[in-house]
């Protein structure tokens, strides 16, 4: 018998075949082309000789009519004299007395025997998955089903299993694997199966090219091993490391509850919400609330894939009341909770266990855990899982348990630096004086802005403080740090300026007094935060009269003028050292002040240019002055323009004074200088009466004459001349004697036997209040009065 191959069989699995035809007495009586191939030996050369001279050796009786083997190994001859090593089968031929001989190369007898074993082997196994595919990735075997991954019938697709994108991404891989021959060595791939029951797996995939013996692809074989237990534990993994970072890192109540829900999802959850107690908003702590009803909470953060939230309570709002149910209670045990969507809409008689507002569409599986600090509940965080996501299990409430554990430290941290902030706010804003005056020497703008959008209060201020003769002394200041402490050195080193600015002392004088309080301050303070006291300061000095400004610093920026032209220049004021550290004197400075001009006092936090240095950020300050002035807005509207927080909330708080400057007209001063002579006591008189006739205030003509007349005839008596006399009329009267002496006056009552020491008395009596201040050589002694109506 011949075999015949072709193109098309010649890499078939029966090629290697060799097939012999013998008759009964065991004579060759065909011969196939694998036969005379294997051995060597044409069909010429074989016929009507026994087979058994072609075996060099096989198994007694193998060969003989109805032997029992079915398969044996044997060692044929070849032609050359070498021997083959086979596998042969006797097989009878059913109505003729003739016997077919079957036989393989050993090597590949024990290849198919080998191959056939493996194949078993992973058909066999229930711990991985075999899927053998042909060119076109359809089914051909597999050995699914098992628990996790459903089976799939014979001749489907990848479609038709798995949803769209997943098939996708797995195709492709596959067809890579087929067309380059590269191996897929377990490749991690995520699955969410189509077929029941619905689930979302990873799998770790090996994939091998199937070819036949001319190394054209046949097919694919995939072993897949069940990776999600792995998978879920590093993603839990990664999300308790995300929560560790994201969680806690501000002190905001409501951006430390939208990092809680944006940590969630998608990570853990479909739709997540962070509900917390209404007092924890102001930073108090929250009630303790036993059973439903209205837990006066309010949801501060909602976060979803998609739409799914979109029909729920949104941040902001209340949250509605709940009826009193046994996992309510469980809640406000501090204990995690797991309900599914059943439980839900069944509630507690009929009533469900939450309003619909609270379900997002397609909710199934829902988590909730309390926010449980120092033995109260904060908030909750609620966790839902929509459409075909698994159901929550216990390890992922035992996860969301730790993230609501952190959750706890970090919102009750937000609350406690709310209430102290809160508190700081008030005390600031008790501290710092009214933002806006108007006065007749000055109008005033103030404003402060704290660092990071209100996170940080720190020690910044800034004032005007009226002063005697309608001067006004303008102050600002930085205090180092931030907090209580910052601000409550504010408020002592604000009420020390005040003090030492009604001593009518010089701006620097003034410094050098303030420099030795944070001196006395810092010593006060304990060593490890002596270096935290200190601060700069800047005290300008105007005096409407004069239209001049007196400007002394200590390490703080200088001040910006802005003239009647628009431009805006920085006053050239060399800075001592910062308050507290001593030893150098201050160096004033004074300018003229032309009516209407613009000054600008600010704390640095107002130059904060990381890019610049301090002379090019206070340039960059005058133009910005510059353009508002010359835009047209308002005092109050340029204000806000520059400490209007735009982008990046500021690194440092900022505190503006901003001034348009009011000299007097000249028609209201009026000032004489008289000899020491007794005589011009009268003329002194004379001159403020008809100065006052002119200024329609003949009212106080009495009043003001006993004033002058007192004052004069002290200077006279003790200090001697001349004597300077001037009166100022603004929103009150001011009349001031000058002299040569630097004695200072003392007020005291006299007894009934004096003959004098009463002019000071009546002075005082007599004025809304009256004082003295030196001059480089004399004094002034100065009373206001109120004018008329």
């Amino acid at each position: 018998m011949t075999s015949r191959r072709t193109r098309d069989d010649a890499d078939g699995v029966l090629t290697d075949v060799a097939v012999a035809l013998i008759d009964d007495r065991g004579a060759v009586v065909h011969w196939s082309r694998a036969a005379a191939e294997l051995l060597g030996r044409s069909f010429e050369e074989v016929r009507g000789h026994p087979v058994e001279r072609l075996f060099a050796q096989t198994p007694d009786g193998s060969l003989a009519p109805g032997s029992p083997t079915p398969e044996w190994p044997a060692l044929m001859r070849h032609a050359r004299g070498h021997t083959v090593p086979v596998h042969c089968r006797v097989l009878p031929l059913e109505g003729a007395a003739l016997r077919l001989l079957l036989v393989v190369p050993a090597d590949r007898a024990q290849e198919a025997e080998q191959g056939a074993a493996l194949l078993r082997a992973l058909l066999a196994q229930d711990q991985v998955g075999l899927v053998l595919r042909d060119a076109d990735l359809t089914l051909l075997r597999t050995n699914l089903p098992s628990e996790d991954v459903p089976a799939p019938p014979l001749g489907t697709r990848l479609a038709e299993v798995m949803e769209a994108p997943d098939a996708a991404a797995a195709e492709a891989r596959l067809r890579t694997v087929l067309e380059t021959g590269v191996p897929q060595v377990a490749a991690e791939q995520h699955v969410r199966t189509v077929l029941p029951p619905v689930r979302e797996r990873s799998l770790s995939v090996t994939a091998l090219r199937l070819t036949d013996r001319a190394g054209r692809p046949r097919g694919v074989v995939a072993l897949l091993t069940d990776a999600t237990a792995q998978w879920l534990a590093a993603r839990r993994l990664r999300l308790r490391h995300r929560a560790a970072v994201c969680i806690g890192r501000s002190l905001a109540v409501r951006d430390a509850a939208e990092d809680i829900a944006e940590v969630l999802v998608p990570g853990l959850a479909d739709v997540a919400a962070v509900d917390l107690a209404e007092a924890v908003l102001t930073g108090d702590e929250p009630p303790k609330a036993v059973g439903g009803g209205d837990l006066h909470l309010c949801r501060l953060a909602l976060q979803a894939t998609g739409d799914r939230a979109a029909g729920m309570v949104r941040p902001g709002s209340a949250i509605p009341p709940f009826p009193d149910q046994p996992q309510l209670r469980l809640l406000q045990e501090g204990r995690t909770v797991i309900i599914d969507r059943a439980t839900v809409d069944r509630g507690v008689a009929g009533v469900p266990l939450m309003s619909a507002d609270l379900i997002p569409e397609g909710g199934h599986s829902f988590v909730i855990a309390p926010m449980f600090a120092r033995g109260l509940i904060l908030g909750f965080i609620t966790a839902w899982r929509t459409d075909g996501a698994d159901p929550f299990d216990q390890q992922d409430a035992d996860l969301l348990t730790e993230i609501a554990a952190h959750s706890a430290l970090s919102m009750d941290n937000a609350r406690r630096y709310t209430r102290e902030h809160r508190a700081a706010v008030a005390l600031q804003h008790r501290l710092l004086p009214a933002a806006n005056t108007r006065g007749p020497a000055l109008e005033t703008v103030g404003g402060y802005l704290p660092a990071a959008g209100g996170a940080e209060i720190g020690g910044d201020w800034f004032d005007a403080v009226p002063l005697p003769s309608l001067r006004v002394a303008m102050v600002v200041g930085d205090v180092i740090g931030h907090g209580l402490h910052a601000a409550a050195t504010m408020g002592r080193l604000r009420t020390a300026v005040q003090t030492l600015a009604d001593l009518e002392l010089s701006p620097d004088e003034l410094l050098t007094r303030l420099d030795e309080l944070v001196a006395r301050l810092a010593a006060e303070a304990a060593p490890a935060d002596r270096d935290a006291v200190g601060a700069t300061c800047l005290v300008a000095l105007y005096d409407p009269v004069t239209e001049q400004c007196t400007v002394a610093s200590a390490g703080h920026p200088p001040p910006i003028m802005t003239g009647p032209d628009g431009v805006g220049r920085p006053l050239p004021v060399l800075p001592g050292p910062p308050l507290g550290v001593g030893g150098l004197p201050f160096e004033p400075v004074t300018v003229r002040v032309p009516a209407d001009s613009w000054l600008a006092l600010y704390t640095d936090g107002l130059l904060s240019r990381p890019d610049d240095d301090i002379d090019a950020a206070v340039l960059h300050l005058a133009d910005r002055i510059t353009a508002l002035r010359r835009s047209g807005c308002s005092l109050a509207a340029a204000g806000r323009a520059l400490t209007e927080q735009v982008g990046v909330p500021a690194a440092d708080d900022t505190a503006l004074l901003l001034a348009r400057v009011r000299p007097l007209p000249p028609d209201a001063i009026a000032q004489w200088e008289f000899p020491a002579d007794p005589e011009t006591v009268a003329e002194a008189r004379a001159a403020a009466a008809g100065r006052l006739a002119r200024w329609g205030l003949a009212d106080l003509d009495f009043t003001v004459e006993l004033i002058v007349s007192e004052l004069v005839t002290n200077a006279i008596r003790y200090a001697g001349g001349p004597i300077g006399l001037r009166l100022i009329r603004g929103d009150v009267l001011v009349c001031e004697v000058s002299d040569p002496s630097n004695t200072q006056p003392r007020l005291r009552r006299a007894s009934v036997a004096d003959e004098g020491g009463r002019g000071l008395f009546l002075v005082a009596q007599l004025s809304t209040r009256w004082g003295s201040r030196y001059g480089h050589s004399g004094k002034t002694i100065w009373a206001e009065l109120a004018l008329p109506g």
